[in-house]
């Protein structure tokens, strides 16, 4: 990915094992939810105790926020040229520090939901923990970059879960 962001001067860096690991863990979530929710219901017995009335709805409410997480985050980062490097507050952003990354995340459980394969969610544990490393890593290199512009950053706007009331934008 650090080959498509030479264009964007004004972006700060990555983990170098970000976009691998993501992958890495993308193919290994998908491959397991699907060959367990569709082919051999090794442990997908929580299906029987939730009923698709409840499933359905709920998993399809974490994949549009996830869609929409993704799409606002990735348009702000990537759509815009900034002249100079600045900490980006708007839109998602003022939300939760790494909204890519959350819906990530989000993606990954709103699949969980529709389909409970326990073999998924443990590679579902990895991604969280996985991208909660990757994303201290750059939160070094924003402080380092931005100093204390970062820092209120970081006190105004949650990490992951965002704040619903008294937030400021």
């Amino acid at each position: 990915m650090a080959h498509r962001h030479e264009h964007h001067k004004d972006l700060i860096g990555e983990h170098k094992l970000g976009d691998a690991g993501q992958i890495i863990l993308a193919v290994l979530f998908f491959t397991s939810w699907i060959a367990d929710s569709f082919f051999l219901n090794l442990t997908t017995s929580l299906n029987e105790y939730v009923p698709n009335i409840i499933r359905l709805p709920v998993g399809f409410v974490f994949l549009i926020i996830s869609a929409y997480l993704v799409l606002k985050g990735l348009k702000i980062v990537f759509g815009t040229e900034r002249s100079e490097p600045c900490v980006i507050r708007e839109g998602v952003f003022g939300w939760v520090r790494h909204p890519v990354y959350l819906s990530e995340l989000l993606l990954y459980f709103g699949l969980l939901v529709l389909s409970t394969s326990l073999i998924a969610f443990f590679v579902f544990l990895m991604a969280v923990f996985f991208l909660h490393f990757i994303s201290r890593h750059e939160e070094k290199l924003l402080l380092k970059r931005f100093g204390e512009d970062y820092e209120l950053y970081m006190k105004d706007v949650p990490m992951w879960i965002p704040k619903l009331i008294n937030r400021k934008r």
